[in-house]
């Protein structure tokens, strides 16, 4: 069986970030904000940011007021009591709508993501009538943090950005990774064995989405307003080329939709 050397693993929020404004240095924010707190980034840390203030760096934010909706939009705006700019902005992020029900729009994205409101967000975006849709191509978002840390720096991290999502069958939210950089998504266990000697035939552990729940327990969605954090200590494998998308089930496969 496979011995991971486990450190002791810290969740470091990044805090006294500025708002984030379109074309803002995001990645030499943090870097200057972490450093500012006495925990500069160090190599084999993730770094975890939150979708809307990428959202908001690349100026992906829409205000309502300039959206003209469409009948579709405005009909189901009437049925579910909703803002009718609001369903066409998440009509427009959505390839597909899962379900409908109770005020609710469950969509697939077209990333391929199975949320909410098809990810947008009106939380944490400044602004009583913007909203912010998710990144256009979240794993090029954390490649170019990546990158420009590199920059910066000259250490070598992985970057997840996240998501808040509902689940399935559970109550509650978690945060998920949508967009990944320099490390893999997945730990595949199969062919390892348990305690007991067998061999496991199907273990895979979504670590992304783990160390982004993790990274949850101190980034802020209310007031306490931490959009990024450092987990260090967690043994990761790299990958130059990795991708978000390597969570989504295959249509074929997923049993709840």
């Amino acid at each position: 069986m496979e011995v991971i050397n486990m450190n002791i693993v810290k969740i470091i929020p990044i805090l006294n970030l500025p708002i984030i404004k379109e074309t803002d240095d995001l990645a030499g924010l943090i870097c200057e904000a972490a450093e500012r707190q006495g925990t500069p980034l160090q190599n084999g840390d993730i770094l975890i940011v939150t979708h809307v203030i990428i959202s908001r760096a690349e100026g992906n934010v829409v205000n309502l007021d300039n959206v003209i909706p469409s009948e579709f939009a405005k009909n189901l705006a009437a049925q579910y009591d909703r803002d009718p700019a609001l369903i066409e902005v998440v009509l427009r992020e959505s390839k597909s709508i899962v379900r409908m029900g109770e005020g609710h729009i469950i969509a697939e994205t077209k990333h391929g993501f199975i949320c909410a409101n098809a990810g947008v967000d009106k939380s944490n975006v400044p602004g009583e009538r913007n909203v912010a849709p998710l990144p256009r191509n979240p794993d090029e978002s954390a490649r170019r943090i990546r990158r420009r840390i590199k920059e910066l720096t000259g250490r070598d991290v992985a970057v997840i950005i996240s998501d808040t999502h509902g689940r399935a069958l559970r109550r509650g939210e978690i945060n998920v990774a949508i967009g990944i950089a320099g490390m893999k998504p997945i730990r595949d266990r199969r062919n390892e064995t348990d305690l007991f000697g067998y061999t496991l035939r199907i273990k895979q552990t979504a670590i992304a989405d783990e160390l982004c729940s993790a990274a949850e327990l101190v980034i802020g969605q209310a007031d306490e307003g931490v959009p990024a954090a450092i987990i260090r200590g967690y043994p990761y494998e790299k990958a130059e080329e990795s991708s978000a998308r390597d969570l989504i089930w295959p249509r074929e496969k997923a049993l709840f939709i």
